[in-house]
């Protein structure tokens, strides 16, 4: 029986085994005691977790309906939040729903409209923020080019000696930063202007500025006598300097002075060196050019030469004497040689002839042929260096050869080139056989260039070189690099400006020196304007009488937005210098105005004031501004600036020194003057000038204690309502006042306010205290009477301590509320709650 129920057990046991297998939904466990132990407990853990949040969930509730908050209905809002985009597409509503689609539609428009608004103000802002930093990286350019020394591709030429800045040192405050030479030029620059001013005939600033050289070195005079050589010529009618200075007659003149120049500078050489040398020279016979050339060659050929040809005259080569007298530019000493060497010279004579009596010493076409065949058949490989120099003179041939045989010093090379140009095209020489000036000038600056003449030892040569080929833009421009020639080259070129024969540059922005489109290959234009500004960089701070005079060479020339550069100079040259009062005049205490040094050059002095003025106010200086404004005559600028300087100190407690202390003299000095004079701005202005004054008054009536006196100057000046019938009336006329007005208006009602509760504590026998200020005690000091508002000074001019005084001024008290309410202009948070905390108080 046992074993058949044991039996049976087994059975159902396998059976259920089976049952349970096939079930897939549940896993098959298979964990001993301690796994399953170990799991019951994680699950406690996670109940005790969810009752704890739960917990913290009821005591938020109690904590925040204490408050008065309803969590469940916060927690639904919370949840309703859509994350959605302000401007996300509305969704699209059926067809047949009329109502949704128009409200879809409006609500399109406006969306629409708010998002091309927002593209719109997005897109403006950048295009003015990009026109400002454009305006701004101008003004920083200007700034970087007047610092470089911009002279072309080799402006940064660190190899080159060490230079100080174009702004030098500054001596001591006071001193001035000129040197002896530029105040030697600064006073010839003065005695030109003043003849100018005065409407005398115009003197010669060359001859000028020469008298200055004749106090320095030999160079200095040197260069001074070459400008006057090269700046004598007669210039032909034409409406820019361009076209003057390509004209092919001028450039022919250009070239006869400068070889009329290096002829005269030789033959002084060669005086100087004949009477340094007597003994050897033998200096005798007839004097002249043909005695002194003998006399030279007797110290420069001592001994015999190999190689020179067709014999002697008096014992001295012949092609050397005809050389030697030629560059002295002695023809008729040189026609005295061939003639008495003619026989061994066969046509030469009949050839120079020719070349003498020309105008423009240049033999007939004819003739120049034959000459130049002679020479490549007979003379190209000739031994006497002087007959091929000649015959090369004459005919223009053979540019490529230097003669560095005869030619050995450059201004011996300068003046056989000069000879050798030719202007005319007439298509039959060869180009070996011609020369244009604009070849030699390329030559010479972009070939050669600074580095070939060694310009660190000797400056006056290279520019000596640049200036004689006519290249006179490049010349200044060399020499302005050179700290210790500066003063010489802007006086060079101011001397150029003044004979019109400066080439300038178009734009301030361009190099010193530069090249610009159109203008014909070789050309350089010298920026004139930024030369000028850069010399007188050094000084005009402490100088600014000396700077004067230069800018005044500027009064024709325009800038870029076509302002005159004189009055932009002047304006920045009193800005600086602080020196209005010296510069511009001042203005006396009548009214009447005081020369300053920009009389001697115009009568009219107003635009010049009034540009100053407005520089001045741009940069904020609004004082200053006012002050010049007052000085040309514009009350409104004047009232206009007073009134932007005024607005923020008026609430201020003025003390002696102080910032409001000095605008309130100056705007009271002002008023008094124009009251006098009957001066007036417009309208608008006007009122708010007078008004700003009152409220000065009120404030420092305010804060000295005189509650009494502030209290009838608010009253009186109607600006504020006292009563509940004015509201409406002062808030429509408050639209009317300016924004100097509204800036300070919530310190007026608080003033005011501050005074009916001053009076209501004093009613009360209480000490008045603020619950906002440190306690004060306004007391009148004038006047033991209170004042009140009209509404009650018709019949009572003392309000006793009766419950109608008390309503009196609470009914006050409450106006000003009601009026800061309801004034289209947003006072700040802290004044409305003042005000309301004081009017509760009085309550």
């Amino acid at each position: 029986m046992d074993t058949e129920g044991f039996g049976e057990l087994l059975q159902q046991a396998e059976q259920l085994a089976a049952e349970t297998e096939g079930i897939s939904e549940l896993p098959h466990v298979e964990r001993n005691l301690q796994e399953i132990q170990q799991a019951g407990e994680r699950l406690r853990s996670r109940t005790l977790t969810r009752t704890s949040q739960e917990t913290a969930d009821v005591k938020a509730s109690v904590l925040l309906g204490s408050r008065g908050l309803d969590i469940s209905h916060i927690s639904q809002r919370l949840e309703s939040l859509s994350a959605v985009t302000t401007f996300e597409p509305l969704e699209p509503v059926k067809d047949t729903d009329i109502q949704g689609f128009l409200k879809n539609e409006k609500d399109n428009a406006l969306l629409s409209a708010i998002e091309e608004s927002r593209k719109r103000t997005f897109a403006m802002a950048e295009e003015y923020h990009r026109e400002s930093m454009l305006v701004e990286w101008e003004q920083v350019k200007q700034r970087i080019l007047h610092t470089l020394l911009a002279s072309g591709e080799d402006a940064l030429d660190f190899t080159q000696e060490n230079e100080p800045s174009y702004t030098g040192e500054l001596g001591p405050p006071g001193r001035s930063s000129l040197d002896s030479m530029e105040m030697v030029y600064a006073r010839q620059i003065y005695i030109y202007n003043e003849k100018i001013v005065n409407g005398h005939l115009q003197p010669n600033l060359v001859d000028l500025c020469a008298a200055v050289a004749e106090l320095d070195d030999k160079n200095i005079s040197e260069m001074w006598a070459m400008v006057k050589q090269m700046t004598d010529v007669t210039l032909v009618p034409a409406s820019d300097a361009l076209k003057v200075r390509t004209n092919m007659e001028v450039r022919m003149e250009f070239v006869r002075q400068a070889l009329q120049y290096l002829e005269q500078s030789y033959k002084n050489y060669t005086f100087v060196t004949v009477f340094g040398n007597l003994h050897q020279a033998q200096l005798g016979g007839v004097p002249g050019t043909f005695q002194l050339v003998c006399s030279f060659l007797n110290i420069k050929l001592p001994a015999p030469v190999p190689g020179l040809q067709d014999g002697e005259v008096e014992g001295r080569p012949v092609w050397a004497l005809i050389y030697y007298c030629m560059r002295c530019g002695d023809l008729t000493a040189a026609m005295h040689v061939v003639k008495r060497a003619q026989h061994q010279l066969g046509e030469f004579k009949t050839w120079f002839q020719e070349y003498m009596h020309s105008k423009d010493r240049r033999l007939s076409p004819a003739t120049e042929n034959k000459l130049r065949l002679h020479y490549r058949r007979a003379l190209r490989n000739n031994t006497d260096p002087y007959k091929r120099a000649v015959y090369c003179i004459i005919g223009r041939c053979d540019i490529t050869d230097n003669q560095s045989e005869v030619a050995d010093k450059t201004e011996d090379y300068l003046w056989l080139k000069l000879n050798q140009v030719c202007f005319d095209d007439d298509g039959a020489s060869s180009p070996q056989d011609r020369l244009t000036l604009s070849q030699f000038q390329k030559q010479l600056l972009e070939d050669y260039g600074e580095s070939h003449f060694a310009v660190n030892q000797q400056p006056f040569l290279y520019f000596q070189v640049l200036f004689l080929t006519a290249q006179f833009e490049a010349a200044i421009a060399f020499l302005f690099r050179m700290e210790r020639l500066r003063c010489h080259a802007v006086h060079v070129a101011l001397v150029m400006f003044e004979l019109k024969l400066l080439l300038k540059s178009s734009g301030q922005s361009a190099q010193l020196l530069s090249h610009e489109a159109g203008d014909p290959p070789g050309v350089r234009r010298l920026n004139f304007v930024r030369l000028l500004m850069l010399y007188t960089r050094k000084f005009e701070s402490t100088d600014p009488r000396e700077a004067l005079q230069y800018f005044y060479f500027l009064r024709n020339e325009k800038d870029s937005q076509g302002e005159n550069m004189f009055l932009r100079c002047v304006s920045e040259i009193v800005i600086e210098s602080r020196e209005f009062d010296m510069i511009l005049g001042k203005l006396e205490n009548d009214g009447s105005r005081k020369p300053g040094v920009i009389d001697k050059f115009t009568s009219d002095t107003k635009p010049i004031i009034n540009k100053v003025a407005s520089a001045a106010e741009n940069k904020g200086l609004f004082e200053e501004a006012a002050k010049l404004y007052d000085l040309a005559k514009n009350p409104d600028k004047v009232l206009e600036l007073m009134n932007k300087l005024l607005s923020p100190v008026i609430p201020q407690i003025s003390t002696p020194q102080s910032n409001k202390e000095r605008l309130k003299n100056m705007a009271h000095s002002i008023a008094e003057r124009y009251k006098a004079q009957g001066i007036s701005a417009k309208k608008s202005i006007d009122s708010t000038f007078y008004l700003l004054l009152d409220l000065i008054t009120f404030f420092d009536e305010y804060h000295a204690g005189h509650v009494d006196r502030a209290f009838d100057i608010i009253e009186r000046l109607k600006l504020v309502p006292l009563s509940q019938d004015c509201v409406e009336e002062r808030v429509a006329a408050f639209r009317n006042f300016s924004d100097e007005i509204r800036h300070n208006l919530s310190e007026v009602l608080l003033a005011t306010m501050n005074i009916l509760f001053t009076q209501y504590k004093r009613m009360k026998g209480t000490s008045p205290t603020t619950p906002t200020r440190p306690q004060r005690v306004m007391e009148d000091r004038d006047s033991a009477e209170i004042a009140v508002s009209p509404d009650c000074s018709a019949g009572n001019h003392g309000c006793s301590n009766s419950p109608d005084s008390d309503a009196h001024l609470r009914s006050q008290a409450r106006a000003l509320i009601t009026f800061a309410g309801m004034i289209p202009y947003r006072t700040s948070g802290d004044t409305n709650a003042r005000l309301v905390q004081m009017e509760v108080l009085m309550n």
